[in-house]
């Protein structure tokens, strides 16, 4: 089967079935569509809600100095 960018793959009723959990979680991780059939016409379409995917944490951590280096105080248990 060819695919082209937004078309949404086509997944028979019995394999939707044997690999359902997978698929959904297939859906979530990559947000792709697809369309479940039965007897060859399409009868349901799954895919991700909006606003339901993870937000991102790249560019969450902001790099202040460094974290390990002396602070120059004494403590109690340098002695």
């Amino acid at each position: 089967m060819l695919m082209t960018m937004g078309t949404p793959r086509k997944i028979p009723a019995g394999k939707f079935k044997a690999e359902c959990l997978a698929l959904l979680d297939k859906v979530e991780r990559t947000g792709e569509c697809m369309v479940i059939t039965k007897r060859g016409r399409p009868v349901a379409q799954i895919g991700p809600l909006k606003g339901s995917r993870r937000p991102s944490l790249q560019r969450s951590v902001h790099y202040h100095g460094d974290i390990v280096a002396p602070l120059g105080e004494r403590w109690d248990a340098d002695q």
